[in-house]
């Protein structure tokens, strides 16, 4: 467990929770228990919010309690602490910011919001392809920008909202399917890797068990299982003469 003094008053943070810390508070830290205490911290400039929220919030959002529960909080932030080993690509941090943005927003009590337009889905519809067509390299949050006609955090919510996903998901997804086709053929894991547009082989397993729930060799061992059990149960044509 931490303890912390922030904002006149002594909060305390447990496994599995958030803190949020706003900028130009005077705050401290120290274990709370004999145990002692760990943990990971992101430090975001205000103005990058601001960007994620576009002209839909008048002013940033404030969360009042320093120590949250709050789920959506902490999924929003676990992607740009989870990997430390990688550096975040351009799409991921935009997933990142524009996830933690939302919710602050969440959190926030006032109702400072201003409702946004309608979904363009032309112009998502422009990013997927573009994302479809380069899943192999890396993708740049402009060359988005320049495809789709849109900011990035812009796009990132309409994105979500026709596809239900975020661009740097979605560009993760397509890699992997790529490296399964390629693992299926027969080519190595660490060049099925570097094929289907990851970092490294590390970055491929990290990535497929998080979206599969197995690793990479373990999956194709249930694959290999899986065909010759299709093979064996297949009908055989039989032709005879009489």
């Amino acid at each position: 467990m931490q303890s912390f003094d922030y904002r006149g008053t002594t909060a305390h943070s447990r496994r599995g929770q958030a803190i949020i810390l706003h900028p130009d508070e005077v705050h401290d830290g120290r274990a709370g228990t004999d145990a002692g205490f760990l943990y990971r911290m992101a430090y975001i400039e205000p103005r990058l919010i601001r960007d994620a929220l576009g002209v839909r919030r008048r002013s940033l959002p404030f969360a009042g309690d320093p120590v949250t529960d709050d789920a959506r909080l902490v999924a929003a932030i676990v992607p740009s602490l989870e990997d430390l080993d990688t550096p975040l690509e351009d799409l991921q941090r935009d997933q990142v910011l524009a996830a933690l943005a939302e919710a602050l927003v969440a959190l926030d009590r006032s109702d400072r919001c201003i409702e946004g337009g309608a979904t363009n889905g032309a112009a998502v519809a422009r990013a997927r392809e573009f994302l479809d067509a380069n899943c192999r390299r890396v993708v740049r949050s402009d060359q988005l920008e320049a495809v789709s006609g849109m900011s990035r955090y812009a796009l990132a919510r309409h994105f979500r909202a026709c596809l239900g996903t975020s661009p740097y998901r979605y560009l993760t997804m397509r890699r992997l399917d790529c490296a399964r086709r390629l693992m299926l053929s027969g080519v190595p894991l660490a060049e099925s890797a570097a094929e289907s547009g990851f970092a490294d082989q590390s970055h491929l397993t990290r990535q497929f068990k998080k979206a599969y729930g197995l690793s990479p060799g373990r999956w194709q061992q249930v694959a290999a299982a899986t065909s010759r059990a299709a093979a064996r149960a297949s009908p055989r044509t039989c032709a005879g003469a009489a």
